[in-house]
């Protein structure tokens, strides 16, 4: 997960959705190189609700409290949960291709390093330049401070520890040799080796993280049960029908399953374990 920031408009406080009278208000807090297909599903949204959609960057995820429809990572998801009933109520969420997914909604975290370096597993990185995209990212921060925890290491693992701001940017500075290693969301790394083969020829995976319940798709609980059940009931529909699966196709998405709080409760122990072992922060 990373975030793209952005300048946002403000953000309108009615509570009701009706056919072509507001737009409904989505944010992505997602990877970039992802946009196109959540600009799409919010289309999607707006088209069975009747109404005006728009997709807008979040900048931070205070915004949750604010906007209709969220892609979102699931450790911020959880943060949110913390001082009781959250802002947003989790609808669905992806099922990607591929075997290692095992049909269920799940993700893993892929640890790259340059080809031509001499790192073989992830013992091999003490003391190194590590990279992570953002704070509130379970791919590139949450699993690793857990994956050090389980290994009964500290703070003191990495040599040096840089916020790149977002997984592509992350994985840029891995292949310039600025840092060298970091974590990304599997997903995200093969949508980046898709558009930029050269980064197979460049980069290596030494270990993968996880697996973590995958980003969900959250709404406002300010919006009416009615409205919810429409918009969870579209996004579980997208994959029956023969444009949107061209799509997902293309976002290497088999479908969108239905997911609710307890889902997530596997980050919401992963919080813990690192929490316990004094890594609430990498450095």
């Amino acid at each position: 997960m990373s975030i793209h920031r952005k300048t946002i408009p403000p953000i309108t406080q009615s509570r009701t959705i009706n056919a072509g009278s507001r737009t409904l208000r989505c944010a992505t807090f997602l990877a970039p190189n992802l946009f196109w297909l959540y600009e799409y599903v919010t289309r999607r949204l707006g088209e069975r609700l009747g109404c005006r959609a728009q997709l807008v960057v979040g900048r931070t995820y205070a915004e949750l409290h604010g906007v209709d429809v969220a892609f979102v990572c699931g450790l911020p998801y959880v943060e949110s949960t913390d001082e009781g009933v959250p802002p947003v109520e989790p609808l669905a969420a992806p099922v990607l291709h591929g075997e290692r997914y095992r049909d269920q909604p799940i993700y893993y975290s892929d640890v790259i390093v340059r080809r031509d370096s001499t790192f073989r597993t992830f013992a091999d990185l003490r003391g190194c330049t590590w990279s992570y995209n953002e704070p509130l990212s379970q791919s590139g921060y949450g699993i690793t401070r857990y994956h050090l925890a389980r290994l009964g290491e500290g703070r003191g693992f990495f040599g040096r520890v840089i916020e790149g701001g977002w997984h592509e940017r992350a994985i840029d500075m891995v292949v310039a040799g600025e840092v060298d290693a970091s974590a990304i969301d599997a997903h995200v790394l093969a949508i980046a080796v898709r558009a930029r083969p050269d980064l197979a020829l460049v980069l290596r995976v030494i270990a993968s993280l996880g697996p973590s319940t995958i980003q969900p798709v959250v709404a406002s609980r300010h919006l009416s049960r009615t409205v919810r059940r429409q918009l969870r009931a579209t996004l579980l529909e997208l994959a029956d029908d023969s444009a949107a699966r061209a799509v997902l196709d293309r976002a290497l998405i088999q479908r969108f399953v239905a997911v609710h709080d307890a889902n997530y409760d596997d980050i919401r122990h992963m919080r813990a374990v690192a929490a316990a072992a004094g890594l609430s922060a990498l450095c």
